[in-house]
């Protein structure tokens, strides 16, 4: 492992390439391997058991080809396995977690509203999250079975997307929320949609930004930073098919490079 090892980036789908254009906003110098794990997605109604098989899997298959660092870009698998994964291996692993501090920080009306997965909700790290940052302020959840689909197979900006966001989020502002809280990778690439059905007064918080600088500031601390004066590349790895996968992050990524390859690791 060196200097110049990429950056290993994951989640049950592509919804953790919200994470992973932050991680390349701040870090245009390093390279960075994308493994969607598109053919278990989604995560949020698997067992526990079987979400951390898959994350360990998938941590190995990363770690094979040289990964430095591991991001797991995805809250269900953060809330499941980030402390196993982090006992587990030597390199450093960076998690996700929900947006809670700062939506306390921002809200007026003392309500915020989560979106996120049963699991992501259920689990004991975000009950934590809720107890140390929430003493006077309210927190209103709601799981979205349904939106991971949508985003997975591209179709975050359609009409079934729309009817199926304002069903989630009507019951969330009938508690006088002004913050919504994207507790979910996949859901920024929804963002458009919620402002639409909420209004521009409402505040929208993911965590792609917060998760870009707290992989910067890990690289920096243990000296892992590639300091080449060169524009890293993007290696995109999937247990779906390729044919579906492959047109969504072409739309999602954007105008970088792309090289998407099928992992014969996993059936």
């Amino acid at each position: 492992m060196s200097n110049t090892s990429p950056i290993g980036i994951f989640d049950s789908g592509i919804g953790g390439l919200s994470i992973a254009k932050e991680i390349r906003k701040l870090l245009p110098a390093e390279d960075l391997l994308y493994y969607a794990d598109s053919a278990y997605c989604p995560y949020g109604d698997k067992p526990a058991k079987i979400i951390k098989q898959r994350v360990f899997t998938v941590g190995d298959f990363l770690l094979t080809r040289g990964a430095k660092l591991l991001v797991v870009a995805c809250n269900t698998a953060s809330i499941i396995s980030l402390d196993d994964l982090r006992q587990h291996y030597q390199v450093p692993v960076v998690g996700v977690e929900p947006a809670v501090k700062p939506a306390v920080a921002a809200t007026k009306t003392g309500t915020i509203g989560v979106l996120a997965t049963g699991v992501s909700l259920s689990g004991n790290r975000f009950s934590t999250l809720v107890k140390r940052f929430c003493l006077q302020t309210k927190v209103v959840t709601q799981p979205c079975p349904g939106l991971v689909e949508l985003v997975e197979s591209g179709q975050f900006n359609s009409p079934q997307a729309e009817k199926l966001l304002f069903t989630y989020l009507k019951p969330l502002l009938k508690h006088n929320i002004d913050t919504i809280v994207l507790g979910c990778t996949h859901y920024p690439f929804l963002r458009p949609l919620i402002q639409k059905i909420t209004s521009e007064d409402i505040q929208i918080i993911d965590t792609g930004e917060a998760v870009a600088r707290q992989t910067v500031r890990v690289l920096t601390k243990m000296n892992l930073a590639n300091k080449q004066n060169k524009l890293g590349q993007e290696l995109f790895f999937t247990s779906g098919k390729v044919k579906i996968v492959e047109p969504v992050v072409q739309l999602l990524w954007g105008d970088y490079t792309l090289k998407i390859n099928v992992s014969k690791t996993f059936p």
